[in-house]
Order: C-alpha cells, then structure tokens, then sequence
C-alpha cells in the first residue's frame, strides 16, 4: 500500500493526529537541496498513488478469477483458502506489515490492526464446524479499503499541495553584486548591508531599503491584497513580494533566516504545534475508545455463545458480528479529518493575509464576543496629516505654502505632514531664510521679504498676534505673517477607510462590545469613538493603564465567551499578551508585531478582524459537522453489527468511506 509508506494510520497516537502536515514542515531556514527533496517527495507519491492503483487493479482481476474457480471448481476448504490468500496478500501486505510493526512498537490499537484482524478472522470462520466460508468478503473488505486509503492519500495530498502552493513565497536565488558583479546565490548566503537586484517577476528574496529603481510590488501573497503597492527609492520592501514592473536595487537589512519571509513560512507550517481543544480531546478519546471497543468486541464474539446453550454452533455467527464491530469502531475518519480541518483554516486564513499562530487560537476566535483596540496604527493610521485649512488674510493655498516652507527643515511629523499636503514646495522658487526653531513655540523663518511663524498658541502670544481656538478636534497650526494673524491649519491623526466597517461587521458577527483604549487626549479619543460606532472608549492611558482596564473586562465577560486586543504589535506587547487572543497590525511584516501576538493581520486593515472570526467559525463548523457525522455513522452501525443487521462491507464504509468523506469535507476549510 503506497499511502502507508507515507504515514501509518496510527489512529491512537498524538504523532498520527500531526501527519497531514509533518511533511510540510521545513526548517527555518530552507535551502534550494530542500526544495529539490520537497520535488523529489511529489513525484514519489505520485509514482506511489500509480503503483496503488496497479495493485488494486491486478487485485480485482484474481478475485474475479477465483470467485469463478470456486463457482465452478469442486475444491476443500484449504484449496480454496490458497486461492483467495493470493488476491489477499498482494491487496493485503502491507497492511499485515503495519499491524505487525505497530504491535512491535507498542502501538497496537491502530487502523491496521483492527483491519488485520477482521480480515484475518473472515478467512478462519470457514474452517469452524457448520460455518460458511467468507473468503471472498475477506479480500474485498482488505480491497475496499486500500480503495480508501487511496482516496485519502489524494484528498490529503491536494490539501498540502494547496498549503505549499499558497506559501510559494520563499524565493530560490538571489542576485547579489558582489567585486562589480552580478552573481546568483542563495538567499541564505547574502549578509546584511549587500546589495541585490530585482528584476520584473522576480520574488524579493531578502528584507532591505530600495537605494534605485522604482517599481510596483504584488503583495498578495502575503497580504491577500490584489492591489500592487507603489515602491521607489528609500522604500522598505520585504521579501516574499513579487516585482511587477521595474528593475530595483535593494540594500539588505536582515539575513536570510530573520527575512519576513522565513518567519511566515516557519510560522505558518508550525502552526499545528499549538493544538485545538478539539484536537487534544479526539487524541484523548482515541486512546481511550479504541481499547475499550477492542475488548467490547471480544465479548461479543464469546459471552452471546457462551449463554446460548451450543457455543460452537453460536460461535461463528457472533465471530462476524464482533470483526464487524471492530471494523466500525476506528477512530480514524475523526483523528485525521479534525487537525486536517485546522491545518486547512489556518492556511485558508493565510491567503487572506491573516497570520493565526495556532489552531487553539481558531478555538478562542470562534468565541470572541469583546474586542478592544488600540487607537494609533490601529484603527487610525498613525500618521499626522492635514484635515482643515482656515485662512484669515489670504486663500487656503498661500496659508499651506507659507506653512510647508518654514516648516521644510524640520524633522517633526507635524511638519512632514505640511510637506505631504503642499509637495510643490519645493519647486516652486521662494526662498526661505534665516529660520529658527523656537522651542515649545513653533518655527520662524524669512520668505521672501515677509517673516512667517508657525506655531502653537504661545508662539502667536509671543509675538502679540490675535489668535483664536478652532472647533476642529486635532492639531491645531496657527500662522502669522509679520506678526499679524493669518489662520491655522488643523492636523490629526487620519482614521483608516475601513475601521467604520470592521466594527460594523464585527457587530454584525454578535461582537457585543467594540472598546477603544488610547494614550491620546480625551477630546480626540471621543471623536474617533462617535465616528466609527465604538460601545465605549476610555482615553489619555499609560501603558499600565491598558493592562488595569483589560483586566477588568476580562473579569466582566461572559462565561464561554473570549476577548480580543488590537494593537500595533510594539507599544502594546503587554496587552497583547494578556488578553484570550492578540492580534497585531503586521505592518507588513512588523517584527514585534508577529513576535507578540497570537494572529498578524499583514495588511493592517482592521476589517480583517471580523474575516478572521469567520474564519475560525467556518473551521470550527466544519470540524463538528465531521465529528458529528463520524460518530452517528459509527454508531448506527455498530448497532446493526451487534444485532446482525450489518455486514463487513457496511462496516468498511462505516470506517473508510466516512473518513474520505471527513477528510474530502475538512479540504473546504482550505478555501479563500
């Protein structure tokens, strides 16, 4: 059987309940040797799946013969049992060696064993006094399910195919300029401070700044985002972005192995590390379960003919029931379609940018009813920029102009974000001089033969300039020229386009409480609380604060239910960790952010938070749905093996068929 020398169904042991993704797991850092052995492995299974097939076809063909050499043939019982044990062995074999191994190394109460034995069992009934032979149902239930087992070879060898197939983000070779010039290496080879070259369709193999070339980048494999991001020089580009357009030199900022790229991989195939409730409770009742239906089943075939008054006559009759109870009772179809399902929704997460590091953390998701966000880089930008111009002596433009020159020399957010709003600045031929910066006040300067100000409201004191408040919530610049009032320009903190809509969908989803928590004044914090439909906020926190008021609504929310925190990933580690879930703003591939939090959002965007949820929803429904469907088929037939109703074949199906239909239902998980 080529799908067992991949795994073995170990259907009791915590390793089987991990196979649908050992053979994904990489190193950290992976090297083109291991790409050519990940090549390798396809094309081994490949060739495995065909030699199955071969096997169960020439399996097919010596049953039939032998059914017929038995229709028409008078032969004894012993020559018939050589006939069927050829079809037998050849479908069997390694099935038989499975059982055998797994009895050697203690593991006895596996898939193969429970196999062997019904099977085994089929073929000595015969042999008992006033019994009818069952070779032939033997090899077919041997047949039907190797049939299986190919099925669920395919069916979980498209659902890593899949996985690998959406991280295909870790690139092969990088150019590298090396004594004047271009030669390709391995990414893990290229130090930090040297410079590559990315060519149009070539992957970015290595964190770095752009030092020429502008270009767009396609992001979507990390972020789940079609949109290209526009990049030119001094731009951070990250690897696992593909190169659309231009050719870009990049100087690198980080080596190989501590690349976004390597710390997504790792962390999204390690991600079966961290198990699901459901996960750790099906591996318990697995090792439970199936030594107690394994002696349940030795008791059917002996106590029922013992109490019927002739055992050799009753004998025989309560042998086939207990094989047919044993076929059913394998726990398989739900030790290897529930991590299947997890491993399947942590990668279908992946592909919409959504980093969740662990299958336990599906489980809290699911049952998020609080979530909390931090305000700055969160559900704001974080970055200043200009909201309202009101002019008092001149138009909006002049008043800009004025404010962006004086400003043009310092390195304060308030002033880039001047800059940001009036571009032409510095084209435009004023000259300015003569600037000074005035501590706590703002910055004078010369344009032209006026003397401009800009400042805050003990700048235009100083200077006796009749200023007055703005009803505007932000930054509030004010300007004079010559010492006489000009207006102010007002700057704040811009609210990102689709937080209105993530605490929109997260009420939709039964989040019942949407809680900002922010360092910023008061006044800011309840503007952006009324404008995106927050429940409540609370303002002007140190860091410690956060953790006082987390703490708190921790100890005020439901049983069963679990609270998420938001933040950036930096300032708010302590949050982050205190809280059922931490997402973080991966910031594209933010350090801190996927260090400390339990899900990295890659794009930022907050309304990914409710896509998350739903995500972890779909998973869990999907989990159930093949826990409950597993265990009434198995218990249906179990019913009808105790009273007879049921044969082998029924109970193969109870077995495999269901498990192929778990696994084949657990792949939807998988889907964007």
């Amino acid at each position: 059987m080529a799908h067992s020398e991949e795994h073995s169904h170990n259907c009791c042991s915590h390793e089987h309940s991990n196979h649908a993704h050992e053979e994904h797991s990489h190193s950290h850092g992976c090297n083109c040797n291991e790409h050519a052995h990940e090549h390798e492995h396809h094309h081994h299974h490949e060739g495995g799946m065909k030699k199955q097939i071969i096997t169960i076809a020439c399996t097919i063909v010596l049953l039939i013969a032998a059914v017929l050499i038995e229709q028409y043939c008078d032969l004894q019982t012993w020559q018939l049992l050589i006939i069927y044990l050829i079809p037998y062995l050849l479908i069997g074999h390694e099935t038989l060696h499975e059982a055998a191994e797994g009895i050697t190394e203690g593991d006895i109460f596996n898939e193969h064993f429970l196999m062997a034995i019904a099977t085994i069992g089929a073929l000595c009934i015969g042999f008992l006094p006033g019994a009818e032979t069952e070779f032939p149902e033997a090899v077919f239930v041997m047949l039907f399910f190797q049939i299986g087992e190919l099925f669920e070879g395919y069916a979980e060898g498209k659902s890593r195919e899949s996985i690998s197939h959406l991280m295909d983000i870790r690139p092969d070779t990088a150019n590298v300029e090396r004594n004047g010039e271009i030669i390709s290496v391995s990414p893990e080879t290229v130090s930090v401070g040297e410079i590559i070259i990315i060519k149009p369709g070539e992957k970015i193999p290595l964190d770095g700044i752009v030092i020429e070339g502008s270009s767009l980048l396609n992001t979507v494999a990390l972020t789940g985002e079609s949109a290209p991001r526009e990049i030119s020089v001094d731009d951070e580009v990250i690897s696992g972005c593909v190169n659309s357009s231009g050719v870009i030199r990049v100087k690198t900022t980080k080596t190989f192995g501590e690349s976004t790229v390597s710390k997504i991989i790792n962390l999204v195939e390690n991600a079966s590390d961290s198990k699901s409730k459901s996960e750790t409770f099906i591996t318990r009742f697995a090792r439970i379960y199936t030594p107690i239906v394994v002696c349940s089943a030795v008791a059917l075939a002996i106590l029922p003919p013992l109490f019927s008054g002739s055992f050799m006559a009753a004998f025989p009759t309560w042998l086939y029931r207990a094989l047919t109870f044993l076929i059913v009772s394998c726990p398989c179809a739900l030790v290897i379609s529930v991590p299947l399902t997890f491993f399947g929704g942590i990668g279908g997460a992946s592909r919409n940018g959504i980093l969740i590091k662990g299958a336990n953390y599906m489980d809290t998701l699911s049952k998020v009813k609080t979530v909390v966000f931090d305000k700055t880089g969160t559900l704001t930008h974080g970055q200043f920029a200009v909201e309202a111009i009101h002019p008092e002596t001149c138009d909006e433009r002049h008043l800009l102009h004025l404010a962006a020159h004086v400003e043009h020399f310092s390195t304060h957010p308030i002033a880039a974000a001047l800059r940001n709003a009036f571009p032409e600045e510095a084209t435009d031929g004023c000259s300015v001089s003569d600037v000074e910066e005035i501590a706590g006040h703002g910055i004078r300067a010369k344009i032209g033969n006026d003397i401009v100000c800009v400042g805050n409201t003990k700048m235009m004191e100083s200077i006796g300039a009749e200023w007055h408040d703005c009803p505007h919530i932000g930054t509030i610049i004010h300007v004079a020229i010559n010492t006489v009032y000009a207006g102010h320009i007002v700057i704040n903190d811009v609210i990102k386009e689709d937080s209105a809509e993530a605490i929109s969908n997260l009420t939709k989803l039964g989040v019942n409480k949407t809680i900002m928590l922010t360092g910023d004044r008061k006044e800011v914090g309840e503007d952006v609380a009324k404008k995106l439909g927050l429940s409540e906020y609370h303002a002007e926190l140190l860091p410690t604060d956060k953790v006082s008021h987390i703490e708190r609504l921790l100890d005020e929310k439901e049983n069963g239910s679990f609270l998420a925190f938001v933040g950036d990933g930096i300032n708010d580690a302590p949050v982050l960790a205190r809280a059922d879930v931490g997402i973080a703003m991966g910031g594209l591939g933010s350090d801190a952010a996927i260090e400390a939090a339990d899900v990295v959002l890659m794009d930022d965007k907050p309304s990914k938070i409710a896509l998350a949820i739903q995500i972890a929803r779909r998973t869990l429904r999907i989990a159930h749905q093949n826990v409950w469907f597993a265990i009434g088929v198995k218990i249906l037939v179990l019913i009808l093996a105790t009273v007879g109703i049921s044969t082998l074949w029924m109970a193969v199906f109870a077995d495999v068929g269901v498990t192929v239909l778990a696994v084949l239902n657990a792949m939807r998980a998988l889907k964007k």
